[in-house]
C-alpha cells in the first residue's frame, strides 16, 4: 500500500519547541567536543615543542596525521550517513574519537601520539559532516539559519574552551590531560545520544515509510503537547527516491553545487588551520613563552563564538551566500592589516575581529550553506565530499603555513588565506544559490540534475 509521509513538509510547519532544543543539544555537544580536540592541538603542539617531546616539523606531521584521518572520516561518514542513517554514523564516529582520545593521553612517544591522532581524526572528520547535515533536516526554514548559527556558536566555543582550559591545564597538569578531558566528555555524550531519533526525511527518502511515519508522528505529538494544536500541513511531498550513486553529485545541475561546496570547505580549513590553529606556535617562534602565547590566543579565541553571533544575526536576514561573501571580504582586508600591528592591545583587538570574521565564515559556510546545497538522498555524501576536499587542503596547509611563515612571516600565511577566500567569493556569486527561508526540498536542484527518472515533488517556499 502506498503511503505518503510528507515528513519534510510536516517538520517544516512545526513551531519551535523543547524537542528542537534537545536535538540541538545532542548534536552540538559532540561537535563541540570534536572542535575542542581540534583546537587544543594549537596549545598542545606548542607545549610539546617547548618540552622537547616534539619538534616543529613533527608537530606539522602530528597535525597532518589528524587531517588525514579527517579525510577518511568525512568520506566514510557521508557514505554511512546516506546508506545506513544519520544515527549510525554519528554514534560510530563519536565512539571512535572518544576511545582514541583517551589512548592519546597515554602515548609514550610523539610517534604513538601521531598514530592515535590519525584514528581520532577519523572521528573528527565525521562529526561535523553529520552534525550540520542532520540538524538542518529537523529545523523549519524560517528558523534554520539562526539555529545553524546556534550550532556554530556551540561548536566554535570549542576554541574558547580548549584555549581557556589549556591555559590552566597545560602549564599545571600537562598537555596529556587535554586529550583525557576530550575523550571522557565524548563517551558521556555518546551515551546520551542513544535517545536521539533518526531523521524522518532520511527514513522516507530510503523507503522506510512506516518508520518515518512513526518518527514524525512522535515528534508532532511531543511538540503539540508543549505548544498546543499544530497548524495544517500546507503541502504534500514524496521524498522517496531510488538509491543514488555517488556520481550523481557530478551530474548536470549538481556539479556546480558540489564544486562550490568543496571550495567552501577548502577556504574554511585553510583559514582556520592555516592561521588560527597555528597562533600559539607563531607566538612562541617570535620569542614569547608558552604562557604568554596561550594568553594571547585565549583573548583572540573569543572571536570564535562572536563569529557565530555574527552568523546568527545575519543568517536569516542577509542569507548564507551573501554572508559568506561579506565576511570573506572582511577577512581579506583584516588579513593585510593584522601583521602590521605591534602593540599588544592592537594585536589582540585586530586579531579578535579577524578571528570573528573567519568563524562567521565557518558558521555560515560549513554548518549552513554546504549541507543546504544537496538533496536529502545525497546530503551527507555531498557534505562529506566537500569535507574530504577541505581536509586534504588542511594536510597541505600545515606544511605550507610553516614554509610561508619562515619566508614571509604572517603576511605570507594571511596572503594564502586571502587568495583562497577570493576564489570562494567568485564561486558563491557565480553559483547564485541560497536556501535562505526555503524548505530543503524547494532549495534542492531540479529533478534532471539527479536522474531523469526520479519523481521528486518540489515543495513551495516556506516562510
Amino acid at each position: 500500500m502506498n503511503q505518503l509521509v510528507s515528513s519534510g513538509a510536516r517538520l517544516d510547519r512545526l513551531p519551535m519547541a523543547n524537542f528542537h532544543w534537545k536535538i540541538l543539544g545532542l548534536i552540538s555537544a559532540g561537535a563541540c567536543l570534536d572542535a575542542f580536540d581540534v583546537y587544543l592541538a594549537g596549545g598542545v603542539v606548542a607545549a610539546m615543542m617547548k618540552q622537547g617531546f616534539s619538534t616543529l616539523h613533527l608537530n606539522a606531521l602530528f597535525v597532518s596525521a589528524g587531517f588525514f584521518g579527517m579525510v577518511i572520516g568525512a568520506g566514510l561518514s557521508g557514505y554511512l550517513g546516506d546508506r545506513f542513517g544519520r544515527r549510525s554514523s554519528y554514534q560510530f564516529n563519536l565512539a571512535l574519537f572518544g576511545v582514541m582520545s583517551i589512548a592519546a593521553a597515554f602515548a609514550p612517544s610523539i610517534y604513538w601520539l601521531i598514530a592515535c591522532r590519525f584514528l581520532m581524526g577519523i572521528g573528527l572528520g565525521a562529526e561535523l559532516v553529520v552534525a550540520a547535515g542532520t540538524l538542518c533536516e529537523f529545523i523549519p526554514p524560517a528558523y534554520r539559519g539562526r539555529w545553524i548559527a546556534l550550532l556554530g556558536l556551540i561548536v566554535n566555543s570549542g576554541l574558547v574552551i580548549a584555549t581557556s582550559v589549556g591555559y590552566v591545564v597545560i602549564p599545571t597538569l600537562g598537555w596529556r590531560w587535554m586529550f583525557a578531558i576530550a575523550g571522557i566528555g565524548a563517551m558521556i555524550v555518546w551515551a546520551l545520544r542513544h535517545s536521539m531519533p533518526e531523521s524522518p526525511r532520511w527514513l522516507e527518502s530510503v523507503g522506510r515509510l512506516d518508520e518515518a511515519e512513526r518518527t514524525v508522528s512522535a515528534i508532532e505529538a511531543e511538540v503539540a503537547k508543549q505548544r498546543g494544536p499544530l497548524p495544517e500541513c500546507a503541502r504534500t511531498q514524496n521524498l522517496e527516491v531510488p538509491q543514488l550513486p555517488f556520481s550523481a553529485l557530478f551530474r548536470r545541475g549538481m556539479i556546480g553545487r558540489t564544486l562550490t561546496a568543496a571550495l567552501t570547505a577548502i577556504a574554511v580549513n585553510v583559514a582556520v588551520y592555516g592561521f588560527v590553529a597555528w597562533l600559539p606556535t607563531f607566538f612562541v617562534k617570535e620569542g614569547r613563552d608558552v604562557v604568554t602565547s596561550l594568553g594571547f590566543t585565549t583573548l583572540m579565541s573569543f572571536g570564535a563564538p562572536f563569529g557565530a553571533v555574527l552568523g546568527f544575526l545575519s543568517a536569516d536576514r542577509l542569507g548564507r551566500a551573501k554572508g559568506l561573501v561579506f565576511f570573506s571580504a572582511m577577512t581579506i582586508v583584516l588579513g593585510f592589516i593584522y601583521p602590521q600591528m605591534v602593540a599588544n592591545a592592537a594585536i589582540a583587538c585586530v586579531g579578535f575581529v579577524l578571528v570573528s570574521c573567519i568563524f562567521a565564515i565557518v558558521t555560515l559556510g560549513l554548518f549552513g550553506y554546504v549541507p543546504e546545497l544537496f538533496p536529502t538522498a545525497l546530503r551527507l555524501r555531498g557534505t562529506g565530499a566537500a569535507g574530504v576536499c577541505g581536509r586534504l587542503a588542511s594536510m597541505t596547509t600545515s606544511y605550507v603555513a610553516v614554509l610561508l611563515y619562515a619566508q614571509f612571516g604572517l603576511f605570507g600565511v594571511l596572503g594564502m588565506v586571502s587568495g583562497v577566500l577570493i576564489l570562494l567569493i567568485v564561486a558563491v556569486l557565480s553559483l547564485g544559490v541560497d536556501a535562505n527561508q526555503y524548505s530543503l526540498e524547494a532549495a534542492s536542484p531540479d529533478e534532471d540534475a539527479l536522474d531523469t527518472h526520479l519523481d521528486i515533488k518540489q515543495g513551495g517556499i516556506a516562510r
